[in-house]
């Protein structure tokens, strides 16, 4: 076989990731605090990237400056050097006895007021003749005691040192006044070194305080924790014994009903019918109400209040310490209500980082480099500067641009409920935008709107569809989740409705469903089945019923003598 020598020409299409695109990507989808976490990297990274000053935008090129004035900081009053110099050229004189002849004209006072500066002069030559002095002649202080007072003010006190003084000293420190946050940890760390004295228990006591979760519960088994600190198992049960009676009552349990047994010992109320009620926790889950008073042994009044005083324990006693703060949700999309009648959409500037390339510095770089490595460097932080404000102005034109279109598609809910949220997938707003699926996806994720009817994170206009029974317009899934809601919610305590009754009621409506979807739907709701919510309003109305009957018998009841 001979070997030959040829040149071939063959073209084709491929798609190249550069790392400039593949970085692109990942900003559409981060969220607004990830997106202020990686520019800030980028700030620290690369010198020619800066932020733009809010206080000091620059002018939009066609329009006016707007005329500022400028404040001194010795002008106790508030105005400007020229308008402070014309108030004391045209104000010199007006006080004191350096009043120029002819200064104040009969036409320069209303109807009364030459008397009035009449009586005022003549009450200050009676003042000077009774106190044989010029009232000119006073000081507010001695010239050394006003430098002693000053120097006292300047000079640093322990109080200013650790935060105090006044709020306009650059010192101040406001978090010197916050009190530190206990922890559940530490809570327990302190009463642990008063509870025990020898160092083995100690041990014992601060592994099983690590242990704890956030809500004050231990692991279910604790077999292996005596195994690893070299123990017995009575050592560990002992130790565990003292710390279930620390505060909060309730803490180092290691199930539901251990916890709620602690607080019932707390307060002397764990004797064997609530001992039985507590290890059948399953039943009172369910309302069977009458298994529980049979396995108690008491009649309908005591099982009331017995459960009222479950209801009043606290299940999770370590969320009282140390609880984590709830981060708010910063929406990065506004929709108001349009004067027209329709929407406006906007987004929401404080979400959006606002950065500059420092062409000037560049330039002033640039003329005085001249080693190849450092240039390189340089073009490369230009490169990557100019990139990123490039994708991240991208980036806010394509949230507006899906925003936008959404609220166009969804204009029902907007205007009506969720009631009229109609099925929408990501394949119509990408046709509609004339953009990808994935970039839609990558838009949607981790992004939110605040309506007139709340905040709601874009996936959530993004629902199945489930078909007409009539024919007609589809129906959105969470439409169809919004009115079984509404039928269980208004459903008589006598006549509950199955899920074969929904689903009879709701294809009366023209929404076919099947009885498994409803189902479906109703735990994803956590709505109990039929038979749960019947002992749970049937429960309710006997309750609201014997109480106007107990107090009835309670007004029956002759006075004591």
């Amino acid at each position: 076989m001979a070997l030959t020598q040829r040149l071939e020409f063959r073209q084709s299409q491929s798609l190249v990731m550069t790392p400039q695109l593949m970085q692109a990507i990942k900003l559409l989808q981060l969220s607004n605090l990830d997106l202020s976490a990686f520019v800030e990297e980028e700030l620290e990274r690369n010198p020619l990237l800066e932020r733009t000053n809010d206080s000091a935008e620059p002018p939009v090129a066609g329009e006016p400056v707007p005329e500022r004035a400028e404040f001194s900081g010795s002008d106790e009053s508030g105005y400007g050097e020229d308008a402070g110099g014309d108030r004391a050229e045209a104000g010199s004189g007006a006080t004191g006895d350096n009043f120029e002849p002819g200064q104040f004209e009969q036409s320069q006072f209303e109807p009364g007021q030459e008397e009035w500066l009449n009586h005022d002069l003549g009450t200050r030559t009676e003042i000077e003749q009774t106190l044989d002095t010029g009232l000119d002649n006073v000081f507010s202080e001695e010239p050394a005691e006003a430098a002693a007072r000053t120097a006292q003010d300047a000079a640093p006190t322990a109080y200013t040192e650790w935060g105090g003084g006044a709020s306009n000293d650059d010192a101040y420190n406001l978090e010197a006044f916050v009190a530190a946050e206990i922890t559940l940890g530490s809570h327990l760390a302190e009463q642990l070194a008063v509870a025990f004295t020898a160092p083995a228990q100690r041990m014992i006591g601060q592994y099983l305080i690590d242990l704890v979760d956030d809500a004050g519960y231990l692991p279910p088994d604790l077999g292996q924790a005596a195994e690893r600190l070299g123990a017995s198992q009575q050592d560990v049960d002992a130790v565990l014994a003292v710390l279930q009676k620390f505060d909060p009552p309730g803490v180092c349990a290691r199930n539901l009903s251990e916890c709620l047994a602690i607080q019932l010992r707390e307060l002397n109320r764990y004797d064997p019918a609530m001992q039985a009620l507590v290890e059948h926790l399953d039943l009172l889950a369910k309302r069977d109400i009458t298994a529980l008073r049979k396995l108690c042994g008491v009649d309908d009044d005591d099982i009331t209040e017995m459960i009222g005083e479950i209801r009043r324990l606290d299940p999770k006693p370590g969320l009282k310490f140390g609880a984590t703060r709830m981060q708010t949700v910063v929406p990065d999309v506004y929709v108001r209500p349009g004067p027209d009648g329709g929407w406006h959409v906007e987004l929401n500037s404080d979400t959006l980082p606002r950065v500059l390339v420092n062409q000037v510095y560049y330039t002033k770089l640039s003329k005085t480099i001249r080693k190849d490595g450092d240039k390189s460097y340089f073009t490369d932080c230009l490169q990557n500067a100019t990139w990123l404000v490039r994708a991240l102005d991208q980036r806010a034109r394509t949230i507006l641009k899906v925003a936008t279109e959404i609220v166009r598609q969804q204009d029902g809910f907007f205007t009506h409920g969720v009631a009229h949220l109609r099925p929408l997938n990501l394949k119509a707003v990408a046709d509609a935008i004339q953009m990808h699926e994935s970039t839609v996806s990558r838009v949607t994720a981790n992004k939110y709107m605040a309506t007139n009817r709340g905040s709601f994170e874009l996936k959530y206009f993004f629902t199945a569809s489930i078909a007409s029974a009539d024919g007609g317009e589809a129906h959105s899934a969470e439409a169809v989740r919004h009115h079984i809601k509404q039928l269980i919610d208004a459903e008589d305590p006598t006549a509950i409705l199955s899920d074969d009754t929904i689903v009879e009621r709701l294809r009366s409506t023209g929404i076919d469903i099947a009885r498994r979807t409803v189902a479906k739907y109703r735990e994803a709701m956590r709505i109990p089945s039929s038979v749960q919510r019947r002992r749970d309003k049937q429960s309710m109305l006997g309750n609201a019923l014997s109480a106007p009957a107990a107090s009835s018998d309670r007004s029956r009841d002759p006075a004591p003598a």
